[in-house]
């Protein structure tokens, strides 16, 4: 039985130098409707790319070629189309192999179908989620099997692996649901005005670089849980071959990649709400304080975007505003780190601590030093504009694989991020705070920010009886 390439890291996948054709590629600059220049793979038609994608007997496509072609094909067509396709040829091959050699031919190209199936399980799990990919998967892998050991053997492996990946997805799922639903009950009660249930985040974790590493934890469990494609589907607005039908209408492709977003939005409120809330001011100051230091451990971790929400959060109008509360803190160290997350320049400061985290990840000895969590938001709006910036068709009418060689590279920059195993001891209590404290609404940030610190212009005056009205007219 020929041994087959064994799935490498993601990251020694790319390297700077591009994608490679396979070996076995003729060396023409243009072969069988694809474009090369230097050993590249710059374009082709759509039916030469899935081509590509299929292993023959003398051929197996280049890891970082099947990893692009997954990721952006779903811009053109749905991946139960494309597994269709695969699945097709892959017989058709069968079809055209000489006669009385079936078993042969079997042997030869199992293993090499067989990988191409892994790879896709285990790098895109969540595209099986759709029935019809399933009974697409579950036939070729049928096909494969039948007649041989072995070959059963491994195809009963690949479907275990994929459903315990997809229960385990679906659990998160509902776990992150039931969270959802607490904090709101939480929120409830906040409103009627029983104050006396909420404690403070320094009573419940009076050590900042205790709750660093538990925001750490939630952040890596967060990103462990989006799928490569939720990049790609965040773009994919329509069915590019007619107006008005939506694509993946029939299912959210997107929810994990929204959840963590919303888990950023989350904590910056729930930073604001900290500060906002105590009566005293020097209570005030020093909660300030204390999420400079969880922010400063954060940038030490490696784990920008809990950084990136505390400064958020500490630089919301109802915090921003409370000037008297900040003559009284030690505003040094908060300083530094905004100047390290400075948007100006494009985020020039950030984006080189950025690439020296990602540097000591690659060289890391233990799994502390290995974790880089980048500043989400911006990490999705860089892959928005590199979509935006470039066509997906050239004007010949091939897909325009350059680009999606770009995209691929930065979303496995991503992949090998999220695979980090997060080294600190877990503290539910405090997990169990930071996901479900109610965090107060703007609206309540800024009557609370008002009521410690009297309003000082005509505006603010307005705006605070506006709201006092609102909330005692609220029952």
């Amino acid at each position: 039985q020929e041994s087959m390439p064994q799935t490498p890291p993601f990251a020694a996948m790319f390297d700077s130098s591009g994608y490679n054709r396979n070996l076995y590629q003729s060396k023409e600059d243009s072969c069988g409707g694809l474009y090369y220049h230097d050993n590249n793979l710059l374009s082709g038609s759509l039916e030469a790319l899935i081509q590509h994608l299929v292993p023959s007997v003398d051929y197996y496509p280049d890891r970082t070629y099947i990893f692009t072609f997954l990721l952006s094909s779903r811009l053109f067509m749905h991946p139960y189309e494309l597994m269709a396709k695969v699945c097709h040829l892959c017989t058709e091959q069968r079809r055209l192999s000489e006669p009385g050699l079936d078993k042969n031919w079997i042997r030869k190209i199992a293993p090499k179908i067989l990988q191409l199936l892994t790879e896709w399980t285990e790098t895109f799990p969540y595209d099986f989620r759709d029935e019809r990919m399933m009974r697409n998967l579950k036939e070729l892998a049928q096909r494969i099997a039948s007649g041989d050991e072995v070959y059963r053997k491994k195809v009963q492996q690949l479907l275990q692996n994929l459903i315990r990946k997809l229960t385990t997805v679906g659990q998160y799922e509902e776990v992150l649901a039931k969270i959802n639903a607490t904090s709101k009950d939480h929120l409830t009660l906040l409103k009627t005005k029983a104050q006396t249930i909420q404690r403070d985040i320094i009573t419940v974790c009076n050590d900042p670089y205790v709750l660093a590493q538990q925001l750490t934890h939630i952040e890596l469990e967060r990103l462990n849980y989006i799928g490569p494609e939720e990049f790609v589907q965040a773009f994919v607005q329509k069915d590019p071959l007619d107006n008005d039908k939506r694509c993946y209408g029939d299912q959210k492709k997107t929810q994990n990649l929204e959840a963590y977003v919303e888990w950023f939005n989350r904590l910056s409120y729930l930073v604001a709400t900290e500060i906002c809330m105590p009566v005293k001011k020097k209570h005030r100051a020093r909660v300030i304080e204390y999420f400079t230091d969880v922010a400063r451990e954060c940038f030490n971790i490696g784990n920008f975007n809990s950084l990136m929400a505390i400064i958020s959060g500490m630089n919301m109008s109802p915090v921003s505003r409370l000037k008297k509360t900040w003559a009284k803190v030690k505003t040094d160290k908060f300083d530094i780190l905004e100047h390290q997350m400075d948007p100006s320049s494009n985020f020039y400061n950030y984006r080189t601590a950025l690439r020296g985290a990602a540097q000591r990840s690659l060289t890391a000895h233990s799994s502390r030093e290995k974790i880089v969590i980048p500043f989400f938001s911006l990490l999705i709006k860089d892959i928005y504009f590199l979509n935006e910036g470039c066509a997906n068709h050239l004007p010949n009418g091939h897909v325009n694989f350059e680009k999606f060689w770009e995209l691929a590279k930065q979303v496995s920059e991503f992949m090998t991020w999220k695979q980090v195993e997060c080294p600190f001891e877990r503290d539910l209590k405090v997990l169990q705070y930071l996901l479900t404290v109610p965090v107060f609404s703007d609206d309540a940030l800024y009557l609370a920010s008002y009521e410690s610190e009297s309003p000082e212009n005509h505006l603010e005056k307005d705006r605070w009886k506006t709201l006092r009205f609102v909330s005692e007219a609220t029952p």
